[in-house]
Formats: structure tokens, C-alpha cells, sequence
């Protein structure tokens, strides 16, 4: 099965992800660790990834696809799991085509609900953490950085919600509980 985790920066996609990673055998295809990865690859493409993360903007469709296509292509038999992708309408309509020309289908889309201003806090205190336990901080996990990513998250991605609810896949879960609750309501989509 293949699914979306939609959410705004920090819900929860990547730990969800990777518990379904786990339990179930799937794929994850987080297009965070994706531009992370080629931020520091050193690349022209690289480059041009690190300086629009760097003032908290997202990355321009085209990138995004073209990295996910890639993945894609080496298949994946217990499904992929789409970890913030896709962001905006023109990723939905590219995965779907992506999906198509390799004989695959979307099952689901969970949407991890979660307040805005307990994000902010759960982001900072995450970097703060890191930084404490003198693990890699990412340069984006400040205040001024989130509020803007999640400024664009709103203005391009919230058009999702309604797109995937009109085609019967949108699925919504509380991002705020507990890690295993949250994990048990995710379960329960995908029964």
C-alpha cells in the first residue's frame, strides 16, 4: 500500500514514518531527508537546495518530483509511505502520474492534525535537545524559521486536505496525542 502523511513541519510524518518503516516493510520517501541529502551533496542542485532551505522557503516542484521519480523507480514491495510530498496541487497531479506509469495506486492519506503553537515549541525544544546532547542541529529549527515554513505550508499545501478529501483517500488523526497513539490511529486507517 502506498500513503501520504500530510502535516505541517514537525507533526510527526518522519516518527510515524519510520515506525511504519519498521513494522511494516514500507518505504519511506521523506522529501526533508531528500533535500537534506542533496543540500550538503555539493552539487549545482545542492547549492540552489541549501540557499532557498536556508531562508525557509520551500523547494520548487520540479526538484521535488525529479527527486522523488527517482525513488520511485527502484519499486518497493511493501509500498511507499510519502513523507512531505506532495506539497502543493501540481506534486499531487505528478504523483498520480508517477504512480500510474508504474502500475501503482495511492491508498490512503493521513492527515496528523496539530496546533500551531505547540509545533513552534515541539520544533525549538527538538533543536534545543540536540544541540544539548551535541547531535546535528538543523539551521532551519529556530522560531523565525518555522513560523515561516509554516506560513508556506498553509498557503501551499492546505489546498491538499480538500483535494484528497473530494477523491475519498483523506483520513485525519490527532498529531497531539501520544507516539503510540498516534501510531494505533494510523494502524487503524490502514486496516
Amino acid at each position: 500500500m502506498n500513503i501520504i502523511l500530510l502535516g505541517p513541519p514537525g507533526a510527526g510524518k518522519g516518527t510515524q514514518a519510520q515506525r511504519l518503516v519498521e513494522e511494516r516493510g514500507m518505504v519511506q520517501l521523506s522529501t526533508g531527508d531528500m533535500l537534506r541529502e542533496a543540500r550538503t551533496s555539493g552539487t549545482e542542485m545542492g547549492n540552489k537546495v541549501a540557499a532557498i532551505m536556508d531562508a525557509g522557503q520551500l523547494v520548487t516542484d520540479e526538484i521535488v518530483i525529479g527527486l522523488i521519480e527517482e525513488k520511485i523507480q527502484h519499486g518497493s514491495a511493501g509500498g511507499f509511505i510519502f513523507d512531505g510530498f506532495p506539497r502543493t496541487l501540481g506534486q499531487a497531479d505528478a504523483l498520480n502520474e508517477l504512480l500510474s506509469r508504474n502500475g501503482a495506486e495511492l491508498g490512503a492519506v493521513i492527515l496528523l492534525e496539530v496546533d500551531d503553537d505547540t509545533l513552534v515549541k515541539r520544533i525549538v525544544n527538538r533543536a534545543a535537545e540536540a544541540a544539548a546532547a551535541g547531535k546535528p542541529v538543523r539551521a532551519d529549527d529556530n522560531e523565525e524559521s518555522v513560523k515561516i515554513r509554516l506560513m508556506e505550508y498553509y498557503k501551499k499545501t492546505s489546498p491538499l486536505i480538500g483535494y484528497y478529501y473530494a477523491k475519498g483517500n483523506l483520513k485525519t488523526v490527532d498529531g497531539l496525542q501520544s507516539m503510540d497513539q498516534v501510531a494505533a490511529d494510523i494502524e487503524k486507517v490502514l486496516a
